[in-house]
């Protein structure tokens, strides 16, 4: 197994903490696994981006050129990434904040709601957990239990009391995929 992940949106959308957790929870389960993040000039909406690779064998580059799947949050990053998810690659676009349809045909793309959903239950800012539960039935690179047991890791302990709304998140973003899954069987 060998993935190699963008997550790719604004400052602020929890670009950096999806990549944290998908790192903390492949140490976890004993995978090799990269992190390297990326943020534009300003602090909060610049752009920000990492790279994120999760894989059995040992990672030669936290570098992703050629990724297995993207995770845009907005439009400048579908711009920016699209071309990057090698053929037969996913891409999960959150429908919320883009309208644009992917242009490629040649790899599977996933229009998630995030924004949306992460509204019904109640906190805007946990988009970044529903396309996380959404990556994580995509692909299955990490188990589910594992991200619980990273949240303690990089949220701290002051933010435990966040678990429960963000198991939700990722239940919700996992159902969104396993529906268009079945439409798309």
């Amino acid at each position: 197994m060998n993935e190699r992940l963008i997550i790719a949106g604004f400052g602020g959308q929890g670009v950096m903490a999806m990549g944290q957790l998908l790192t903390y929870s492949g140490m976890i389960e004993g995978k090799n696994v990269s992190w390297l993040p990326s943020y534009g000039p300003e602090m909060r909406g610049g752009t920000a981006n990492c790279n994120v690779t999760i894989s059995s064998d040992p990672v030669g580059s936290p570098v992703v050129i050629e990724a297995t799947t993207a995770v845009v949050l907005n439009l400048p990053s579908l711009d920016k990434f699209e071309d990057s998810v090698v053929p037969g690659g996913n891409l999960m676009i959150n429908s919320s904040l883009i309208e644009k349809k992917a242009e490629r045909d040649d790899i599977n793309v996933y229009y998630i709601p995030a924004n949306e959903i992460a509204n019904e239950i109640g906190n805007a800012r946990i988009a970044n957990m529903v396309m996380l539960g959404a990556y994580i039935e995509i692909t299955g690179a990490i188990k589910i239990e594992s991200v619980y047991e990273a949240f303690g890791k990089v949220f701290g302990e002051t933010k435990a009391h966040l678990l429960p709304i963000n198991k939700d998140a990722l239940k919700r973003g996992a159902e969104v995929v396993r529906e268009q899954m079945k439409v798309n069987a």
